[in-house]
């Protein structure tokens, strides 16, 4: 009896070491964290860029004072003789109507500006001088009044385009520097219409047709304006701009008093005699 107890007790204490083994901590001893495993190596080379830069193909700004072998700068130009064969290569700015197989044309280039008077011109070439358009000419220079002019002149179109921004020249009204700027596309800012008379006329034009009010609608348009004391004669050149165009217009419609801005290019008759273009009263 005595074994029989003895040996049922020795088989409880084995059944109850079994369960401490199943329900209990099992006892790992791989501590949490960041695993201690090496990462595996990247063997792979970086893939080379083969791809090639893209190509500028911006065309470089154009020169527009570069001049051909034989062709005169504007100094060189402006330095020459009255009567003086001379060739030059410009940028056309405007023309005048064709007639008779000439044209006139108002160009410039970075340093200056010419009026070739009278060029020689097929109908079916006048079309082709628009503004921007280069041409060189050859022909001679002449002077007419104190306008410095190239007459005589042939032309050839050339690959270029340039269009001559505005000079704003108020400053050097009444100054011998004005002169300096002829055949320039200019500015004038602030001017005051004044009256213009006719001897033995008490009448007062703001405007007139043809310098001595002599013409009527579809010729010249001259007008007088003042800066401080001194009073310029200025004109719409009908070849230039017609009767029909908006600066035509504004000179028809200009009263005395008013102010006004001006553009166009600075012609020379016995003084400052602008061809006018554009005119807005302030």
């Amino acid at each position: 009896m005595k074994k029989i107890l003895v040996s049922l007790i020795a088989l409880v204490m084995v059944i109850g070491l079994a369960a401490c083994t199943v329900n209990g901590d099992p006892g790992t001893t791989e501590e949490p964290g960041n695993a201690t495993q090496a990462p595996a190596e990247n063997t792979e080379a970086p893939a080379e860029n083969t791809e090639a830069p893209a190509e500028n193909t911006e065309a470089p700004a154009e020169d527009i004072n570069a001049k051909s072998e034989g062709v005169m700068t504007y100094a060189e130009y402006d330095a020459a003789a009255i009567d003086a064969e001379v060739t030059i290569e410009a940028y056309v700015q405007a023309h005048q109507s064709w007639w008779d197989d000439k044209i006139t044309v108002y160009a410039a280039d970075g340093d200056g500006a010419y009026f070739m008077y009278d060029m020689k011109c097929a109908e079916a070439d006048a079309d082709k001088l628009t503004p921007g358009t280069k041409i060189r000419v050859h022909g001679y220079k002449a002077e007419w009044s104190g306008e410095i002019e190239i007459v005589d002149g042939t032309f050839e179109i050339l690959e270029g385009n340039y269009i001559a921004p505005a000079v704003d020249v108020t400053d050097l009204l009444g100054t011998d520097e004005l002169i300096k700027k002829q055949n320039q596309f200019v500015s004038f800012k602030g001017l005051t219409v004044v009256a213009k008379k006719l001897k033995d006329d008490d009448t007062e034009y703001a405007f007139m047709y043809k310098w001595d009010n002599s013409g009527e609608q579809g010729d010249d348009v001259y007008f007088d304006v003042k800066l401080g004391e001194n009073t310029y004669t200025f004109l719409v050149e009908s070849y230039l701009c017609g009767k029909d165009t908006d600066v035509y217009k504004a000179v028809e419609g200009l009263k005395v008093g008013d102010v006004v801005d001006l553009e166009g290019f600075l012609y020379w008759y016995n003084g400052v005699n602008p061809h006018i273009t554009s005119v807005i009263v302030k």
